[in-house]
């Protein structure tokens, strides 16, 4: 192995030895901080790697070709990076339902690295073993709290979770004994040349692979373990859930299809186009709709995840035009997406655990007892509903006009669906909203969150509105990182 190989995974390796340092660590000590705090140092390193990686590192892929540092892993390192620091720096609050701190903060790390693993994975058994080893991490870190609803959250995430693991590798097997390799590459030149008898079992294929991943994604009707996932997890596992691991889901997804499936020179474009273009408007509007009924903001929360993840889903169908127009407009979502979603459910933490609930009803009159966390929830809850000037409103006028760019009607017509899913959320993200600002406080006690979630507030609010006003850096950096899918 020479040292280009070596600097492919850099930032993977930073992870998973520090994961290795917090666990050695937690032996000798049972306080929190040094944990926490080497996980945090971890990440740190692992963001030098990453930056000397985008830098100086290799152009061509690594081991054998199995794995790719370009552009677009890169974005995703970032991503995954800054969404853990964030996870991290804000889980103290809600620590309490969890004994073993080490455990979490070495499982958090495995996890994340694994997932950057996964963004540069060209190789379907790379892919498979990477999405597996986090898969494993998210299934502790849901039951880890010792409590009924963690393990039936666990228990419910792992059942589902193997039944699409099972789904994905026999779709992925298919996709091998069609091509003769698992080298994304050699199956796209397959595909490529396909003779009509072999199309329907490249479709057959291809749609394992979809429920296998939508799982990731928490696409409809792979959805089943979100709602009570989000509410029985402990809440930081629940925030790295919703941000973390979607975005990686979505980034091997975005990587398949193009490297694996040609975007849109090859045959099946438009059938994924279509397959994505159904799953993102059945997911927005169940998702929505279900969100309407919730009382519960994690469970809340989580039919909101379902419901963007289908807008996410309208950038995946407009990927088949073979434009790089649909890749970076799910770059740009998900990047907007984790600021605002990583900052809710840090004021979820910073409130309930001072409330004592994760009931609506409870949040009334949030504003007097702790200003600041009403008002950067509710800017939070203005971005995932679309309202200008948040960088929510910028995301879903991207993919919608991705949608439209491709010329296509029935993609016209996803977004008029889009759009009316748009007006259904705006009903409980302002009612939550309204339950803040203006119902009275069943207890007038004021709090203050601490000096370092004020702080992780105060950026997410500022990335929220930045990325609003001034859209510009952000959509350049997805734009360069979708073009080296092509």
């Amino acid at each position: 192995m020479n040292f280009g190989d070596a600097n492919h995974l850099g930032p993977a390796i930073t992870l998973f030895a520090g994961a290795g340092v917090v666990l050695g660590a937690d032996v000798f000590t049972d306080r929190r901080a040094p944990a926490r705090s080497l996980a945090l140092l971890t990440i740190l390193l692992a963001a030098l790697c990453a930056v000397a990686q985008a830098m100086w590192g290799p152009v061509e892929p690594g081991y054998g070709g199995i794995i790719r540092s370009d552009t677009f892993s890169s974005f995703f390192t970032f991503l995954l990076l800054a969404i853990t620091a964030g996870v991290l720096s804000g889980a103290d609050a809600g620590m309490k339902r969890i004994a073993q701190a080490g455990e979490f903060y070495a499982l958090i790390l495995v996890s994340t690295a694994s997932m950057v693993i996964l963004t540069q994975a060209q190789e379907l058994i790379t892919i498979f073993v990477a999405l597996e080893t986090t898969s494993v991490c998210q299934f502790i870190l849901a039951g880890l709290a010792r409590d009924d609803r963690s393990a039936e959250a666990g228990l419910k995430y792992l059942l589902t979770g193997a039944v699409s693991a099972a789904v994905l590798l026999y779709g992925f097997a298919f996709l091998f004994g069609l091509s003769g390799s698992t080298n994304l590459e050699d199956i796209a030149t397959v595909i490529a040349g396909a003779p009509e008898g072999g199309r329907l079992a490249i479709i057959a294929a291809l749609v394992m692979v979809a429920a296998g991943l939508g799982f990731k994604m928490a696409l409809v009707p792979f959805q089943a373990w979100v709602p009570d996932v989000y509410q029985g997890a402990p809440t930081p596992v629940t925030s790295f859930l919703a941000a973390a691991s979607k975005a990686a889901g979505f980034a091997v997804t975005l990587r398949i299809f193009y490297t694996g499936l040609g975007g849109g020179d090859s045959f099946v474009a438009q059938e994924w186009a279509m397959l994505f273009a159904l799953l993102a408007a059945v997911s927005m509007t169940f998702g929505n709709l279900a969100a309407v009924q919730q009382t519960n903001v994690k469970r809340l929360l989580g039919y909101s995840s379902i419901a963007q993840a289908g807008n996410i889903a309208i950038g995946l169908a407009a990927v088949a035009s073979g434009s790089t127009l649909g890749a970076s407009a799910v770059l740009f979502f998900l990047g907007s997406y984790a600021a605002t979603n990583v900052g809710a459910f840090i004021c979820v933490i910073a409130a309930s655990n001072r409330i004592g609930s994760d009931d609506l009803r409870d949040y009334a009159g949030l504003l007097r007892r702790s200003p600041g966390v009403a008002l950067v929830l509710s800017l939070c809850l203005l971005s995932l509903t679309g309202i200008p000037p948040t960088a929510g409103f910028l995301a879903k006028l991207y993919v919608f006009n991705a949608a439209v760019q491709t010329g296509h009607v029935w993609m016209v017509a996803l977004v008029v669906v889009g759009v009316l899913n748009t007006a259904i959320s705006a009903f409980y993200y302002l009612r939550w909203a309204r339950v803040m600002l203006l119902d009275e406080p069943k207890d007038a006690t004021t709090f203050t969150p601490s000096g370092t979630v004020g702080g992780l507030l105060t950026l997410s609010a500022l990335a929220v509105v930045f990325f609003g006003l001034n859209p510009t850096p952000l959509i350049d950096i997805a734009r360069r990182a979708a073009a080296t899918l092509l």
